[in-house]
């Protein structure tokens, strides 16, 4: 719409020669559009805020002076979530985008309001006219660290956040890739009931150390648990970002998510005046989830294995809730969770409430 704007200006330039340069100027310049993200957890230097400042970063030099972004960082879930993403409604910005599953609620009530700004309800499922939902499949990241978790150990360790369906998606495929090269890997589970909380973080990876796990993985937003392998001498995977500045010893291998391009094309849209609500759930193939960041303790065999498998998954090869023609999965209460041969829809990974067999835990309720 831009783009034929300027050229209808440009055309009439031509046939009218007494319209003045300033009045063309005028009619060809435009105000940058206002896009706001909004952070559930201070911004740190790795972690799952620093990814989605990275997408926003990544806006600012595709777009340029087209747009103008800023977050809002550290908001808790529920009613100060409403109150900030209200505020930048009301600020102008007419794309905001609210990266947490407990925002889901207050950006769907903020976008009644305000039916002109269009939101983005980053791990949200519920879409309105102007809410879009989207997330990644970061149980196709956890299968992966945890073929490469299997191959350098046989206990690990998982601290967990809460008992939702995404993070128990990642419980379970962090399992089954482990026990898909080690048929005797365990995983325990500790649930944490919170995102961040570096100290509690630290607490629970030390407890499941001392526990035996020679392997550390977590659902949490900071680097805590990264740190405390590092400091022991254990092995961890790293989460939504590389953080081996953390743990240059102790990381396996990082489960990164890119959010940048997708950041981008939905603020594309809303300039050229495409922007339509959609439910986006993108894992390995579309870029959006890569298992990478290898530790220099990691065997170059193990890397090539991770690697090869990341390739069959993306050309579809690869669907982690699988079973072998001649096995069921089961869950850890030895119920039949998969059929032989079968393998889970959409639907029912995004319904999980089981976890596989090999994890040592139960989900909270």
């Amino acid at each position: 719409m831009y783009k034929n704007l300027v050229a209808r200006c440009a055309c009439a330039l031509a046939a009218a020669s007494f319209l003045s340069p300033f009045n063309t100027l005028a009619q060809t310049s435009a105000p940058p559009l206002k896009a706001a993200f909004v952070y559930v957890a201070p911004l740190t230097e790795a972690g799952w805020v620093r990814q989605h400042e990275q997408g926003r970063l990544a806006v600012q030099a595709a777009l340029g002076n087209r747009v103008e972004t800023r977050f809002v960082e550290n908001v808790p879930e529920g009613a100060d979530a409403e109150r900030v993403i209200r505020d930048l409604a009301q600020q102008g910005h007419r794309i905001i985008f609210t990266p947490s599953c407990g925002y889901m609620e207050p950006t769907l009530k903020v976008a009644r309001e305000f039916p002109d700004v269009k939101f983005e309800s980053i791990t949200g499922y519920k879409t309105a006219p102007n809410v879009a939902t989207a997330n990644a499949r970061y149980y196709e990241g956890r299968y992966l660290a945890g073929v490469a978790a299997g191959r350098m150990a046989t206990q690990a360790g998982y601290i967990a956040g809460f008992p939702i369906p995404e993070v128990i998606q990642g419980i379970n495929a962090f399992t089954l890739g482990m026990r898909s090269v080690n048929p005797r890997a365990t995983v325990k589970v500790v649930w944490l009931g919170e995102w961040f909380n570096p100290p509690r973080e630290r607490d629970a990876a030390m407890t499941l150390m001392n526990q035996g796990a020679e392997v550390l993985a977590f659902h949490t937003g900071s680097t805590a648990v990264m740190v405390a392998a590092q400091e022991r001498g254990k092995l961890a995977v790293a989460y939504h970002s590389d953080m081996r500045r953390f743990g240059p010893d102790a990381q396996i291998a990082a489960v990164t998510h890119l959010w940048g391009d997708y950041y981008t094309r939905r603020v594309q849209a809303v300039l050229d005046g495409t922007w339509q609500s959609a439910s986006v759930w993108g894992g390995v193939k579309d870029g959006m989830i890569r298992v990478d960041s290898f530790g220099s303790k990691v065997p170059a065999a193990v890397r090539n294995e991770v690697q090869a498998r990341q390739a069959d998954m993306a050309a579809g090869k690869l669907a982690v809730f699988t079973a072998a023609r001649n096995a069921a999965v089961r869950d850890n209460q030895g119920k039949t969770a998969i059929e032989p041969g079968q393998a889970l829809n959409d639907g029912q990974i995004l319904g999980m409430n089981w976890l596989v067999e090999g994890v040592q835990g139960t989900i909270d309720r």
